[in-house]
């Protein structure tokens, strides 16, 4: 039987962004994939506009705004079964959110697959939503999480309250229902799952007390009781209760060969689990297959369209856009104005009491003397000192906000980098393969044209030659026999010329065509045709050739 197991969990104040951190493997947590967990998926929906793009602020926002002793967030921690391949792990996870959450509260949600005592997978998803009810206002952060206004909503903060008691207070047995109600839906859509994929194994949320096996329940363990002998105990103690199980089970067994029956069950499951992985494999190698066709066969402007469309904005423009960034750069910029106004007090409170003096230096000489005293002069000099004071105390918070912005950019920076990396990636291979195309393209234009020339040349023999003859034949201007034309073609051209002339006309076409339909001659007949060009010309310009 498949583990089955969901618990409820609430945080306060300030665990929120630190359990966000925690459960999408970020920040300081980020180490644990080093260490062989496997972080499967994780997503996030239903959160403001300001938080969209960066669930982590939202969590944020619920530790900086909500009420100190007010809860951030409620987590559910599921166990998933084995049995399902990761791509049906997150589809069970999906289907249980858009049931149980809907589209009521922000949420996020990742599945971890560490490995259990028994060196299996043990995967698991961390389910975290706000109880905040969304209401189609936008609020920013900070009113988000103010105390609900009745009377007029868009003035106070969402409203809390999640179930189907969202609002009430509950007693203890009341909440332990709704947790077991809770359960029993998971259970159902569980089990439904393992028969979509094929599955026997089904899970069972009730304890072993009410199943009644006599098993007692395994204690829970702490991170560190995993270590050293502490696994060893744990897979001794889950080996001991097998063997129990097994033993209070055998006196009920109906099937004498029970034991080869669940060896083969164990053996079906085990090639099923290898059929569907084979699958998704295939599946995988016939997609980036596809896709490397595709991209095979588009030109090299093709490709550039692609590049230009896959090529991720500037890490900088982005950061400079980031929720995160931009919340810190506006309370930097508040402390900062803050500080010039109370500086600006100060000097108008300063210049006001050295006008009050030199009106009134009578009554300013007994002021500071202490024979006594001038009330104007004295609320002056108060207001003076106080804003002066709080010039004073806003400058480290201005240094402080100020290195904070320069942390949360590098932060970003660090994140948008990671997540455009496999982007950039792509963009790099494409970027060669269109270079590679452009080369290709422009060696097989410069291929064509050649052949273009090499048809257009060899059109031009046959054209060229039947006109010389046909001059001759009239005796057209320089085609007589003392003509410069005539005298400047090569013996062998004239041979080709008297013989073509004597031949009867409606015979000269097939003799032609046959003479040129022989490479060799037709080349030689260029080459005289070339020569005796050449040497018109320079009979023409007096040059002996």
């Amino acid at each position: 039987m498949a583990i089955g197991r969901l618990s409820m969990k609430v945080g306060k104040a300030g665990k929120a962004g630190p359990h966000a951190a925690y459960i999408a493997r970020e920040g300081q947590y980020a180490d644990r994939l080093e260490r062989g967990e496997k972080l499967e998926a994780t997503e996030a929906g239903n959160m403001p506009a300001w938080a969209q793009s960066n669930p982590q602020a939202f969590w944020q926002a619920a530790d900086a705004f909500e009420r100190k002793n007010g809860t951030t967030y409620r987590e559910m921690e599921i166990a998933l079964p084995r049995e399902l391949d990761a791509d049906q792990r997150a589809a069970l996870v999906r289907e249980f959110v858009r049931q149980e959450i809907g589209d009521r509260h922000a949420y996020q949600w990742a599945i971890h697959t560490p490995t259990a005592a028994d060196g299996q997978e043990q995967p698991h998803v961390h389910l975290m939503f706000s109880e905040r009810q969304r209401d189609g206002i936008e609020r920013d952060p900070e009113q988000y999480f103010k105390r609900y206004n009745a009377k007029a909503p868009e003035k106070g903060g969402a409203r809390k309250g999640y179930g189907p008691s969202a609002g009430q207070t509950l007693t203890k047995a009341e909440r332990a229902a709704e947790l077991k109600e809770l359960r029993g839906r998971w259970e159902a859509m569980c089990n439904t799952h393992l028969e979509r994929a094929g599955v026997e194994q089904r899970i069972d949320m009730r304890s072993h007390a009410e199943r009644g096996t006599g098993l007692e329940p395994e204690r829970k363990q702490l991170p560190s009781q995993w270590r050293g002998q502490g696994r060893a105990n744990v897979i001794e103690f889950r080996q001991a209760r097998a063997e129990l199980a097994e033993a209070r089970q055998e006196l009920a067994r109906a099937v004498p060969d029970a034991r080869a029956e669940v060896i083969h069950l164990e053996a079906e499951r085990q090639r099923r689990e290898q059929a569907q992985r084979e699958a998704r494999e295939r599946a995988e190698r016939e997609k980036a297959q596809q896709e490397r066709q595709r991209l095979e066969r588009m030109s090299s402007r093709e490709l550039a369209q692609e590049i230009a469309r896959l090529r991720p904005p500037r890490v900088i423009d982005l950061v400079e856009r980031d929720t995160v960034v931009l919340q810190a750069e506006a309370e930097r910029q508040a402390l900062q104005n803050r500080h010039t106004e109370a500086g600006s007090a100060s000097a108008r409170a300063r210049d006001q009491a050295q006008a009050w003096r030199e009106a009134h230096k009578v009554q300013a000489w007994f002021h500071d003397k202490g024979i006594g005293h001038a009330p104007k002069l004295r609320e002056l000099e108060q207001q003076r000192e106080e804003h002066r004071a709080e010039w004073q105390r806003l400058g480290p918070r201005i240094e402080e906000a100020s290195l904070r912005v320069q942390h949360v950019r590098q932060q970003a920076h660090q994140r948008i980098t990671a997540e455009q990396a496999p982007t950039l990636a792509k963009v790099a291979e494409l970027e060669a393969l269109q270079k590679e195309k452009a080369r290709q393209e422009r060696e097989a234009e410069a291929k064509r044209l050649a052949q273009k020339r090499i048809e257009a040349e060899r059109e031009a023999v046959p054209k060229d030659f039947k006109l010389m003859a046909q001059k001759r034949e009239m005796k057209a201007s320089g085609w007589s026999d003392r003509g410069e034309q005539w005298k400047a073609a090569p013996e062998p051209l004239k041979k080709l010329i008297e013989s073509y002339n004597a031949t009867p006309k409606a015979q000269r076409q097939a003799v032609l065509d046959h003479m040129m339909a022989n490479p060799k001659t037709r080349e030689h007949v260029r080459e005289l045709l070339a020569e005796q060009r050449e040497q018109y010309r320079a009979n023409d310009r007096g040059i002996s050739l």
